[in-house]
């Protein structure tokens, strides 16, 4: 690849970055909105309105960043049909009233936004959008320590098993997870901003141990293990990092051994409800109502399954809502809706992993598969910087321009921005 072709892969145009920065800051908002409202003596009314300012934001700007081009052949088909049965999705099953409808608008993790997130792979795939991912990335885990400062007593609190901490540690999960992406790439990024990325997780990782999130635990834990593997897979001091890395491991058992042992008030909880199982019962009822077309086709955006006695407060015995990611795509889509998109992202992750000539593909291709991984235990699918980060990913994996720069090429432009013509 000659350097002219190189450098076209690195810049966007004036009116492209203007679009991507009110992306990026629409975007911000709506999640702030979101994350709010699920704070105490939060104003619905204001949070809501500020999430629809946003889309003012986020609505135009996609429509002028968006370029129907798709370098690859097999992704081109395989998305028409994925996003055509997204749609119909949307169609079976939209309730034309208003509680369902502002439900639609403003809940990030069920609404419609949801579905149209896959098209964020038809923006610009050039090294300055991704470096606009990175900054939105930081930023948002910057919000994510202020919001554990403002709501420390409620996230330290004895009642370990309230709905309001739950739901508070929870809501900062889609702010913090994503900096595990910023770690992925950890060559492109300054110290400071690396040790942001990394202090981030490692809090929210504590927090997440002392409420017994277990799902929580297992994302950041993972995470943080996946980073360690390709900082290692770098470094020219393999022998130097790896011994290190055993020393701190060991000071480390020993020092959360004695820590357990003065104090077991910190870890109880996470070992008393280390082998509980909640989510055979709610599992069962899945199976059991559901039928063979709906196991096919699902019930559409709004579909729901009989579950009586899981929710305490419910006014009906049917749930929107399976905790098992996978079987929340089957629950709407049907096996259609999750066929499709393995189909689509497990090559992704294959060339990503083995037909790549820099990180940040590689970055691309394993965040994917941690995606999928996470669909057992959660749901990633929404309109999440998290679930961002998948379908930018695939873009990325898919795109043979932007998987065949040389690693020297990207670090170059990270690094050093002087090079453009």
């Amino acid at each position: 690849m000659n350097k002219a072709l190189i450098v076209n892969q690195f810049y966007v145009t004036n009116k492209q970055l203007r679009n991507l920065n009110l992306f990026g800051t629409g975007f911000l908002i709506y999640s702030a909105g979101y994350i709010i409202s699920g704070t105490p003596n939060s104003n619905f009314i204001i949070c809501q309105l500020l999430q629809s300012l946003s889309l003012f934001l986020i609505i135009p700007t996609t429509i002028n960043l968006i370029r129907f081009e798709i370098e690859n052949q097999q992704l081109k088909l395989l998305f028409v049909i994925y996003f055509i049965w997204s749609l119909l999705i949307i169609i079976r099953g939209f309730q034309f009233n208003y509680s369902s409808i502002k439900q639609m608008l403003f809940d990030p993790l069920f609404g419609i936004f949801s579905y149209f997130v896959p098209l964020i792979i038809f923006f610009p795939k050039k090294l300055d959008f991704y470096k606009k991912l990175f900054d939105v990335i930081i930023i948002f885990g910057i919000l994510a320590f202020l919001y554990d400062i403002v709501f420390f007593k409620y996230l330290v609190s004895s009642d370990r098993g309230s709905i309001l901490s739950r739901d508070i540690i929870e809501n900062t999960s889609g702010l913090v997870v994503p900096c595990g992406f910023i770690l992925f790439t950890h060559g492109y990024h300054s110290n400071k901003t690396k040790l942001i990325a990394l202090g981030v997780i490692i809090l929210a990782l504590l927090f997440a141990i002392y409420k017994a999130r277990r799902t929580y635990i297992f994302m950041c834990s993972s995470t943080l293990m996946v980073a360690y593997f390709l900082y290692l897979f770098s470094s020219k001091r393999k022998i130097i990092v790896i011994y290190l890395s055993l020393l701190t491991l060991l000071i480390g058992i020993f020092y959360v051994n004695r820590l357990y042992n003065v104090n077991k008030s910190i870890f109880g909880y996470l070992v008393e409800r280390g082998d509980v199982d909640t989510r055979t019962g709610v599992e069962l009822y899945f199976y059991d109502d559901m039928r063979t077309k709906d196991w096919i086709i699902g019930r559409g955006i709004n579909g729901e399954y009989y579950c009586p006695g899981i929710e305490e407060d419910g006014v009906t015995s049917y749930r929107g809502v399976i905790e098992t990611g996978f079987l929340q795509t089957v629950l709407k889509g049907g096996l259609i809706s999750l066929g499709l998109f393995l189909f689509i992202t497990i090559p992704a992750i294959l060339k990503g992993l083995f037909d790549s000539k820099n990180t940040l593909s590689k970055a691309a291709a394993l965040w994917i598969l941690l995606g999928i991984i996470y669909s057992y235990p959660t749901i990633i699918q929404g309109f999440s910087l998290y679930y961002l980060i998948v379908w930018i990913s695939i873009g990325i994996c898919y795109s043979k321009s932007i998987r065949y720069l040389p690693e020297s090429s990207v670090i170059g432009y990270f690094n050093d921005k002087t090079i453009k013509n």
